[in-house]
């Protein structure tokens, strides 16, 4: 029996299934975890059934409540009596339920725990509406009537049609009234800008002759005419836009007013059907995904972030690129290999591994407080001392995330060139090429899978770094992208949003925490899709740059 055992081990079959089920355990945990992220955070944008209830705590008066049943939790009888809350004997733990009961405006808080147990008489009545809101959070309630200039105009059951085409004319005027604020009056702005700063660069030269000043002058005429109609048009739609309002009432009876332009979406998810419930959780995760972040990042999208991290990921993997295959082409191909290069060698393998947030620190110091404030010096006198480069941007940003994953790049370079045989550079010699030509035409495609490798190792590291980009150039809210129809068109000094920044702002630093957590999954979920999509489509070229150069290989 020993004997089998032992001739067993020496096979080396448990070590063949102790591999299999720790990639087994593996996989289950990665998906686990991507499934329960996914559940919390897609979710979140299905309509639930507002529950309007009797809460009759025992020993209090009873209070009708309406809201969304968010989540569901158990609790022991000693942590509510510690509360101060009446529980019934016998009962070592009791249900309680997260609702969402909006109105923050009239009860000052969006949700509210209630014990399930002593909710009473339980209904989903269909002629209750969800509002939501650009501020204050959803409203729960019955419509009542509908007003134009403060005059009532609608009641009674054509309140519903009559709010739903007041609404969508609504949106309309705000789409013109958003592209007129973001694209049109900012274009101007940044051209009168630009004439501000040549003026004072011309200034600064003592070039500023009479005829140059009278040029910009009457430039400045020209875009502040354009800047006065647009003002007018802006000041007619604000008028269009705040016509209409709405009377509420909320289950509790309580009345508010509301204007037609504070409002997003209304619904009534107690009567919907599933395919228009369907229709409803699309439409919310486009927004999620194309809109702007509202409510202290709590509602609306996140589409500047997403911008923002595609565009320093692309920033950052031209940078490295170029550097880390120089450095590794000379420590492989023209360095002597002596103890220096074996220095070399183990430096950057160190510095693969030092702290993210070092290299933030070391880019806060040398690159915006150094390199960007003598660049200010000497090519934007004219904006000081408001600085331009001098201040965190994404050019820091992709920069110091370069630096950071530069070490990677290196040492998978470096590996894929020492695979190249020896005989195919002395093949290329040989045929009267010379060095560089050989480097260039021969070694380099061969090893571009290896780069590649270092290319989306890099990706993968730096898309979901956080620490140094919070000393370097990302921000709470920057709904202005950095690429945008203004000259010059890409704005690398230009602060942005991210979303591995975004999670921790929303998890972490948001007032609203219960708003905020199912945002927080939601926006990890996007992160995780954005770099699998980058790192796929590094995973493509690579596998494309590999059958290319299989032949020679061969």
């Amino acid at each position: 029996m020993n004997n089998k055992i032992s001739n067993w081990y020496k096979t080396g079959s448990p070590w063949v299934w102790l591999n299999a089920g720790a990639v087994a355990i593996s996989v289950i945990l990665v998906v686990g975890l991507l499934s329960l992220i996914a559940i919390r955070g897609l979710g979140h944008f299905w309509p639930g059934q507002i529950l309007v209830a009797d809460y009759a705590p025992p020993n209090q008066e009873s209070r009708l409540i309406a809201g969304e049943i968010s989540d569901t939790e158990s609790v022991s009888a000693s942590r509510l009596e510690a509360a101060g809350l009446p529980v019934p004997k016998g009962m070592e733990t009791l249900t309680r339920d997260l609702l969402k009961v909006g109105n923050r405006d009239v009860s000052g808080s969006d949700f509210a725990w209630v014990i399930d147990l002593w909710l009473e008489n339980r209904r989903y009545p269909e002629n209750i509406v969800a509002l939501e809101r650009r501020e204050w959070g959803n409203f729960y309630g019955y419509l009542t009537s509908i007003k134009q200039n403060g005059n009532i105009v609608t009641e009674g059951d054509a309140v519903w049609p009559e709010f739903q085409k007041r609404l969508d004319r609504a949106l309309s005027i705000y789409d013109e009234i958003y592209a007129i604020e973001k694209h049109e009056i900012g274009s101007v702005n940044s051209r009168l800008e630009r004439l501000r700063l040549e003026q004072r660069g011309l200034e600064l030269n003592e070039t500023a002759t009479p005829q140059a000043l009278a040029d910009i002058e009457a430039q400045r005429k020209v875009y502040q005419a354009e800047y006065k109609v647009m003002e007018a048009k802006l000041g007619d739609l604000y008028v269009a836009f705040n016509r209409d309002s709405l009377v509420a009432t909320t289950v509790d009876g309580i009345e508010i007013e509301q204007s037609f332009g504070k409002i997003v979406r209304a619904y009534k998810p107690n009567a919907m059907t599933l395919p228009q419930k369907m229709l409803f959780y699309l439409d919310k995760v486009a927004e999620f995904i194309t809109d702007d972040p509202r409510e202290a990042n709590t509602e609306g999208g996140v589409f500047p972030a997403i911008f923002g991290t595609v565009m320093m990921v692309i920033l950052m993997s031209i940078i490295v690129t170029p550097f880390g295959v120089i450095a590794a082409v000379y420590l492989r191909e023209y360095a002597n290999q002596g103890w220096l290069t074996r220095t070399i060698r183990v430096a950057v393998n160190n510095l693969a591994g030092v702290p993210s947030i070092v290299y933030g620190v070391f880019g806060l110091g040398f690159f915006i407080y150094f390199a960007g404030s003598q660049i200010d010096q000497v090519f934007f006198q004219e904006a000081l001392p408001a600085p331009t480069f001098g201040t965190p941007g994404l050019l820091w940003a992709s920069i110091t995330l370069a630096l950071l994953t530069l070490p990677v790049v290196i040492v998978a370079t470096e590996e894929g060139l020492s695979r190249i045989p020896s005989s195919v550079r002395e093949g290329s010699l040989a045929l009267g090429a010379t060095k560089a030509e050989t480097l260039w035409r021969v070694v380099l495609p061969m090893a571009s899978p290896a780069m590649m490798t270092g290319l989306i190792l890099a990706v993968a590291r730096a898309a979901g770094e956080v620490a140094p980009l919070m000393l370097v150039g990302v921000v709470k809210l920057a709904p202005s992208l950095p690429l945008d129809g203004n000259y010059p068109f890409l704005h690398l000094d230009q602060k942005f949003m991210h979303l591995g920044f975004h999670i921790y702002d929303v998890g972490f630093q948001s007032p609203n925490v219960e708003a905020a957590r199912p945002l927080v999954y939601a926006t990890a979920l996007l992160l995780v899709v954005v770099i699998a999509v980058l790192n796929l489509s590094a995973v493509a070229i690579r596998n494309h740059l590999r059958e290319k150069y299989k032949s020679l290989e061969a």
